[in-house]
């Protein structure tokens, strides 16, 4: 079938074609054989094999290897307000359908490729939206998006008061696109006067700032990863590494830990672990430490055990094929060092969240980890990220989160 469209044609390579009829909605400048047509930086076109078939309709990025970021692939779509309208809506209904009204208070409405808004991040933080804009195609059409994203959650009783901006990432320079953050002027309102809200998630409360928090604010994608957590933390001595706002730390006490030690390099984030704390009655099983792990683990070594529950949530080692291998033997030096320390008995909870440094490469890793430090590890869970985060067959760069649970047999 051709197209029969408005928009330029781009014709694609066989190798692009594949990839696309895969499911992968992207395709790089060095794949595209012809044009014909022109539109703005940021336009539709419409991608067509050599043969002439129809492939998808995206956005044009004409700064970026990724030239285009395909939206839709039937070719009967009108791409006017009603069509986004109705993508919105469906991204939403999705979350409803799989999450627990409790659940909603914080989540991920809009998780770019996975609900086919290439470059976009909309995080819901109780009454607090915070959104990312990566892609040239998303920056041209926010202004459809989000008041009609804010009216779809005000009409289901979701009091939304302001959408906040992070574009505050390198990403949109390859784009074209300035770096930035602020709030998003919703028409005939009032910007909100603070960028603070509170979030309740597994029956932990957490003050957000997403204007200055990491990334979007918080991390939404290990929330049920934490409360498996939680559920086998009673009455165990934990230590949370990398704990950065105490997350972790806080589901394990909140579970019933006996006692838990929150560990991260940064001053900043061991206060907001302890504020935490503070915020839920729990500071008296819970203590906060600014401490490099990479040197704390091995000094911890020397000393008679004292944790039979060890968490080990890492930032992302690598964020390209480049710097996998050295990622790799920074994920084995901490899980090899917390397998040394562990009684028998005692609970590994490990992850990562580098889309690069793959399953594969990571279950490898913890294989060579547990025989240098001569334990064997009895798999209790497996998991990935939360649904609110979907994995997108086809589009190997939505599945990320590796999350497992050991006990050291």
């Amino acid at each position: 079938m051709k197209a029969e469209r408005d928009h330029p044609k781009y014709t694609i390579t066989p190798k692009a074609e594949a990839a696309i009829l895969r499911g992968h909605p992207w395709v790089y400048d060095a794949e595209i054989l012809q044009t014909e047509g022109g539109t703005e930086n940021g336009g539709l076109v419409d991608v067509v094999s050599k043969k002439g078939r129809y492939l998808g309709t995206g956005f044009l990025s004409e700064r970026s290897r990724i030239r285009v970021r395909l939206v839709s692939r039937n070719a009967n779509d009108r791409f006017d307000e009603a069509f986004w309208r109705r993508k919105l809506q469906w991204a939403w209904e999705y979350r409803k359908s799989v999450m627990s009204p409790e659940d909603l208070d914080a989540c991920r409405i809009i998780f770019g490729e996975a609900d086919a808004f290439p470059g976009l991040t909309v995080d819901k933080f109780h009454d607090l939206l915070s959104v990312q804009v990566l892609s040239v195609g998303m920056e041209r059409i926010q202004g459809l998006l989000l008041p009609a994203l804010v009216e779809i959650l005000r009409a289901d009783g979701f009091p939304i008061r302001g959408v906040f901006l992070r574009n505050d990432a390198a990403l949109r320079e390859k784009e074209g696109l300035a770096q930035g953050k602020g709030w998003y002027p919703l028409p005939g309102e009032t910007v909100p006067e603070s960028a603070v809200t509170e979030i309740t998630e597994n029956g932990v409360k957490y003050l957000v700032d997403v204007e200055n928090g990491q990334k979007t604010g918080f991390f939404l994608d290990q929330k049920y990863n934490r409360r498996a957590v939680g559920r086998i933390a009673r009455g165990r001595t934990v230590l949370d590494c990398f704990t950065h706002t105490g997350s972790f730390a806080l589901n394990a006490a909140l579970g019933g830990a006996k006692h838990v030690t929150a560990v991260d390099v940064s001053e900043s984030a061991v206060e907001m672990a302890r504020a935490n704390a503070e915020r839920n009655g729990l500071s008296g099983v819970m203590d906060c430490v600014a401490a490099n792990v990479f040197d704390l683990l091995p000094q911890l070594e020397k000393e008679p055990k004292r944790y039979d529950f060890i968490i080990l949530d890492p930032p992302a080692f690598t964020k390209s094929r480049k710097t996998v291998a050295n990622a790799i033997s920074g994920y084995k030096e901490i899980n090899y060092r917390a397998m040394k320390l562990l009684p028998r008995g005692g609970i590994l909870a490990t992850c990562s969240c580098s889309h690069f440094a793959t399953e594969k490469k990571f279950v490898a890793m913890l294989h060579s980890a547990a025989r240098d430090a001569g334990v064997q590890l009895r798999q209790i869970e497996a998991r990935q990220q939360s649904c609110d985060h979907p994995i997108l067959w086809g589009v190997d760069e939505t599945n990320y989160l590796k999350f497992y649970l050991f006990q050291v047999v």
